[in-house]
């Protein structure tokens, strides 16, 4: 396997908690790959870890003209072409929209332009899923507050809200992507929360389809310039935060037959080329699955999934985008993946709903594969998210003043894998040859 190819991991959104960067960084790193992270705080968690070879503090929102600048003079100080892997909606949308100029910097898919904003998008989503034929929840983007008031009614309390393009920032104070809302009172607070009628625009209501053990399923794949998935793994979403309505915080690794075959045949029927990450559950009326997201970027929790070869489908990618063969999916081990700083907060809230107590929660940690910050070949971020998560939690009472804005243009500082790469450092960091011990080699 050739490693020479750098990679960028592109991140818009502010977010220093979003493990799914970290886990492209390591998935790329230990194979030797030089992995160059675009952070908004100098002290990212994710951009401590030891396989990052440059670290790009920056922040440019989701203005278009400012990110293609930026991402150029990115690429002119790494000085040849990078895989770039967008791990937020507005990324992928990005690129997908604009990326045609960036070509001679940058491999990455190309689905059609207009794609990944119909599917980050939950409105155009929905649509797609009625002239697709995919079974997907009553949906409802309501006019006013009446009419949403209205379809609560008419489908029965509880009810899921969704920010309709939660890629942009938040208006008002509701800044979830999803909230479960339970009663009408809690419905009325949360449209008080917008700061106009037009605001509501930004909202989607959906019916909540009841939760049940192993209900909640994912899908990750990855397809190609010839529209064949070359991976695609499915998996259960066994606790998320807040509990049955958010992300992932325990996953598990579970191999579903015919949903596989049903999301690629979805994927098929929309051309789609790039990563992606798609949650469903499944309805205990009838049995079948309904669509709730379409994220067209990996999924946060993308490393729950590696097969026997060591193939999972960040790595899948990188071989594609640089022209090398990509090894035939072998089974997937059934693999279990906890989000530590997320996880038990989410034990805490299925505790409340009495669908959790403490042992059951200890026992279910101890069976886990793969931790989305702790690792013992990389520990500096995980010590960081934890300073970081004290700080926050002890600083929320005073609400302490805003930190200074992240530049509008990247600032390059090399990350620890160049400093541990220099003449004279110690070299062990990075394994015998380069790439990490622990990576299986037998596909590479």
């Amino acid at each position: 396997m050739d490693v020479s190819t750098p990679a960028v991991v592109l991140k818009l959104d502010p977010n220093v908690f979003h493990h799914g960067g970290l886990g492209v960084v390591r998935s790329l790193g230990r194979l030797g790959v030089p992995v160059h992270l675009v952070h908004e705080d100098p002290l990212s968690p994710a951009a401590a870890s030891r396989y990052v070879r440059g670290r790009w503090e920056w922040n440019p929102g989701v203005e278009a003209d400012r990110v293609a600048a930026g991402l150029v003079r990115l690429a002119e100080r790494i000085g040849r072409p990078a895989v770039l892997v967008p791990t937020d909606d507005a990324g992928a949308i990005f690129l997908a929209e604009r990326g045609r100029y960036l070509r001679r910097w940058f491999h990455f898919p190309t689905p059609p332009p207009d794609l990944p904003r119909q599917l980050a998008d939950k409105q155009s989503l929905h649509r797609l899923c009625r002239d697709l034929g995919v079974p997907a929840p009553v949906t409802l983007v309501p006019e006013s507050a009446a009419e949403a008031h209205e379809f609560a009614s008419r489908v029965g309390f509880p009810v899921v809200v969704k920010r309709t393009r939660p890629w942009r920032p938040a208006d008002g104070k509701h800044r979830r992507s999803t909230t479960l809302v339970r009663s009408r009172d809690e419905l009325a607070a949360l449209l008080a929360c917008r700061t106009s009628e037009d605001a509501l625009h930004g909202l989607m209501l959906q019916e909540h389809i009841p939760a049940s053990p192993e209900a909640d399923w994912f899908f990750h794949g990855y397809c190609d310039a010839n529209l064949v998935c070359r991976v695609g793994f499915t998996g259960v979403k066994e606790r998320s935060y807040p509990a049955h309505a958010g992300l992932t915080t325990l996953g598990r690794a579970v191999d579903n037959n015919p949903l596989r075959a049903d999301m690629q045949q979805l994927l098929k029927a929309l051309s789609y080329q790039g990563l992606m990450d798609l949650d469903l559950r499944r309805d205990p009326r009838d049995g079948g699955y309904r669509l709730l997201d379409f994220n067209p970027r990996p999924g946060a929790q993308f490393r729950v999934f590696e097969d026997t070869g060591g193939l999972d489908v960040v790595r899948a990618a990188y071989l594609d985008l640089t022209g090398q063969p990509v090894p035939e999916q072998r089974p997937c081990r059934e693999r279990r993946m906890v989000v530590e700083n997320y996880d038990l907060p989410a034990a805490l809230g299925y505790r409340r709903r009495g669908e959790l107590n403490l042992v059951a929660w200890a026992r279910s940690l101890r069976r886990v594969d793969e931790t989305a910050w702790f690792a013992r070949d990389d520990l500096a971020p995980f010590g960081l998210m934890c300073l970081r998560t004290g700080w926050r939690v002890l600083r929320r009472p005073f609400r302490a003043t805003a930190r200074p804005a992240p530049p509008a243009a990247p600032r390059y500082r090399p990350g620890r894998a160049a400093r541990l790469a220099a003449p004279g450092r110690n070299r062990r960091a990075l394994g015998p040859s380069g790439p990490d011990p622990i990576v299986r080699k037998e596909w590479t």
